[in-house]
């Protein structure tokens, strides 16, 4: 099992986080969530970008899922969350505490973490917010890119309640090309779902965009 924190495994965790976990995952076989495609064995550090995100129960679901796979997934949340009688249940959770206030930016933070650990499976969610329109941001891919992970796409049907996992993927450095194999991987499991559209077109007009700037610097 991919574990949390290598800080925190000498650490039983904490009864509320425990709990909470239980619930989650008790939850998620209620619901009845099936999963297509597994998540990689022969890895035992990548990230996992999943879309789409539009409710909270997102997290609920994909810790169902990544437990169910024997892994313990990770995520980022702000360091303020950390304090108090509340730091140990986040840790335990599998929380990553991110100081804005620090030199050194998210990006870096993460790949300092990735770094430090045996193991370790960061979630994102790539589209950032539940308004997006179905665009993702960059952080998933620059965090993979500066800890040299690879990248897991994850996909939801919240109708059927399935979701599943893509192969591991290692970023190119070329990032119009390879969110471009990520949206086709997506859309071959729903072609007809809105928002991953959107992310193809994103994908294509980053490449063209590319292109452009690379005919202009020849000229």
């Amino acid at each position: 099992m991919l574990n949390g924190p290598s800080h925190n495994r000498r650490r039983k965790p904490n009864l509320l986080s425990r709990i909470v976990r239980r619930i989650i995952i008790g939850i998620y076989r209620l619901k009845g969530w099936k999963i297509e495609g597994g998540l990689p064995r022969e890895h035992r550090k990548f990230v996992i970008a999943g879309a789409p995100h539009t409710s909270n129960w997102d997290f609920v679901f994909f810790i169902g899922a990544t437990e169910a796979q024997g892994i313990h997934p990770s995520f980022m949340g702000k360091h303020t969350l950390f304090q108090g009688f509340m730091r140990n249940f986040m840790l335990d959770m599998g929380g990553i505490p991110i100081d804005r206030t620090k030199r050194a930016n998210a990006v870096e933070q993460v790949a300092e973490e990735f770094a430090r650990r045996d193991e370790l499976a960061l979630v994102i969610a790539a589209e950032g917010t539940r308004s997006t329109d179905g665009s993702w941001k960059s952080g998933f891919y620059n965090i993979a890119m500066a800890a040299g992970v690879p990248i897991v796409a994850a996909w939801v049907c919240n109708e059927r309640r399935v979701l599943g996992f893509s192969e591991p993927m290692m970023p190119s450095g070329d990032y119009g090309e390879d969110l471009g194999r990520i949206a086709a991987f997506l859309r071959s499991h729903m072609p007809d779902y809105g928002r991953y559209k959107v992310l193809e077109a994103q994908a294509e007009r980053i490449r063209e965009e590319a292109s452009n700037e690379g005919a202009a610097s020849t000229n």
